[in-house]
């Protein structure tokens, strides 16, 4: 066998079922050869994106994989690798790589001189027989520590070299796990059953850990209330009694009037970084922080009490601390908490009924919203956002209610991300409803990639919130705006998506949105993906009670 034909053999070892590819590259044959299916994108960040996604959604158990073309694919992958790396997903990089006698010579790319500040490890497989070495060091760094994304360049000398099967000797990669000091873990539940109204800020590292049963169990022994990161969003089930909801860049009232009354935060599979898309932590509390990222303590608020260790561990650690410190029962409802987040939601709901509920035309996209917790089960969903309007004014109102029913992100903050993921989305999850919602401007950077989904027979549901504009991006160029209309854009996405093999409908009044839905998701049983562009009017307005 050759290089490719090695590395395909312990993909496959390692359980991969499909990657996500551009052409030209060897790996890509291999693979197919191997049983490992190809789906070909129409750009290298699209493939990117959908790699990301199947690692998300499948907790890290399963990795996406991405190979791209030495050079200009590289290059082109680059922004979809940023935003991984942000957002601190595990993904496999395959990018060509030069010959060893091309080298270091301008002006041919190189990727492991170009990606050291977005990925997690990387390296250059620079003889055939390193190749089980450093496929098995890849995998090592994807199962442990902080996720985030790996790669490994291919010289086309080494891929195309030969090798004896015999001398390739690769055994799967296993990840190991550990808790936390029960010194720690004694020390901080004892804090947080000091304190007078506790709250949890609960992370994606809930997720990774697959930890939910574990924080509801937590959550509820010792009656304090949650609220989840962006990221984290869908690790604690928002029909919960005791969910506060998302705290991003928007959310709901509850988590504000949580803030106002907490003496005490407590961090759960969360890094605890200040950033524009987490709701900025009130000061002046004691914090406490549960992370497997031991760089991540004090980094951004210095914590009174710390464990470090795999979330679903650390709970379960602190599960029966409780129960040795103050009994089996736990703590009692203290302050009538689940009631008082109830009165909260009642309330906020209450002042968001009329634009969730609106018949304006254009239409709003609350409605939109609204339409679609009607017609889609959000149990049986996956539902995700673009960057952006579209975001800030979805993650507070959609009811994420079981674990990984919901990809938020946005530590970067790319237009035309949520494409990808959608799509990588629904080969994690084949009998899962896959919803990306997003705005004309993120349709502008990734909408060719509706061809991706039509010819693999990927049927996701695209929702396209047309209002003609970048929302309020005209108070930044005011200029511009009056005089050439910088913000406006303009397109009918629906006909294109048709043109792509999608089907396609453009929606502009409120009551034919949940016809319109039906009708897409009746497309869906022949595996054509659907597009609906819903002519919205531009909102501004969004669910935020705190200062930014």
């Amino acid at each position: 066998m050759n290089g490719d034909q090695a590395i395909a053999k312990i993909l496959k070892a390692e359980g991969v079922e499909w990657i996500a590819c551009f052409p030209a590259q060897g790996l890509i044959d291999a693979c197919t050869q191997a049983g490992i299916r190809p789906v070909l994108v129409r750009q290298e960040r699209a493939g990117v994106n959908m790699a990301d996604a199947f690692s998300r959604i499948n907790n890290g158990n399963k990795i996406g994989v991405f190979t791209m073309q030495t050079g200009p694919g590289a290059e082109n992958a680059f922004g979809g690798v940023a935003q991984a790396y942000a957002d601190s997903v595990p993904i496999l990089l395959l990018p060509g790589g030069q010959p060893g006698g091309r080298q270091d010579v301008h002006p041919n790319f190189e990727s492991t001189k170009n990606y050291g500040g977005i990925t997690k490890f990387m390296a250059t497989i620079n003889l055939p027989g390193r190749i089980s070495e450093l496929m098995g060091m890849a995998f090592s760094q994807l199962k442990h520590g902080r996720p985030g994304p790996v790669l490994l360049e291919l010289p086309r000398d080494v891929t195309g070299a030969e090798i004896d099967e015999a001398s390739l000797n690769y055994t799967p990669v296993k990840p190991f796990k550990s808790g936390a000091n029960p010194d720690d873990v004694r020390d901080l539940v004892k804090a947080v059953l000091a304190a007078d109204y506790p709250i949890i800020n609960a992370g994606q590292g809930v997720l990774y850990a697959e930890a939910t049963d574990e924080l509801v169990e937590f959550a509820e022994l010792t009656n304090i209330p949650v609220f989840t990161t962006l990221a984290g969003k869908s690790g604690f089930p928002e029909d919960h009694a005791l969910a506060l909801g998302t705290g991003a860049g928007s959310g709901p009232l509850m988590v504000h009037r949580a803030f106002q009354k907490t003496d005490f935060i407590l961090g759960i599979g969360t890094s605890l970084t200040i950033s524009g898309f987490n709701a900025p932590l009130p000061i002046g509390k004691i914090m406490a922080q549960v992370t497997n990222c031991a760089e991540d303590l004090n980094k951004d608020y210095r914590i009174a009490n710390g464990a470090v260790g795999d979330a679903k561990l650390v709970l379960r650690q602190m599960i029966e601390e409780v129960k040795s410190q103050i009994g089996e029962h736990g703590r009692g409802d203290v302050h009538g908490v689940a009631a008082e987040v109830a009165k909260d939601r009642a309330e906020w709901m209450a002042e968001w009924s009329p634009r969730l509920n609106s018949d304006e035309v254009p239409i709003s996209p609350y409605r939109v919203l609204t339409e679609l917790t009607k017609a889609i089960n959000p149990r049986d969903a996956i539902v995700t956002h673009d960057s952006g309007y579209p975001r800030e004014q979805f993650v507070p109102f959609w009811p994420a209610l079981n674990p990984r029913s919901y990809i938020g992100w946005g530590k970067s903050t790319q237009l035309g991300y949520g494409l990808g993921l959608a799509l990588g989305a629904k080969l994690a999850a084949p009998d899962k409803t896959v919803v990306n919602v997003m705005g004309d401007a993120a349709f502008g950077m990734s909408g060719l990639d509706i061809e991706t989904a039509a010819r693999s027979e990927i049927p996701i549901l695209t929702v396209v919130l047309n209002n003609g504009v970048m929302t309020h991006y005209g108070a930044s160029m005011p200029a511009a705006t009056e005089r050439w209309g910088s913000n406006r854009l303009g397109g009918e996405y629906a006909k294109v998506a048709e043109a792509l093999g999608a089907y396609g409908e453009r929606v502009e009044s409120p009551d034919q949105v949940g016809p319109a839905i039906q009708r897409a998701l009746e497309a869906h049983k022949s595996g054509q993906p659907a597009l609906l562009e819903m002519m919205t009017k531009e909102e501004e307005t969004i669910s935020r009670y705190w200062e930014r």
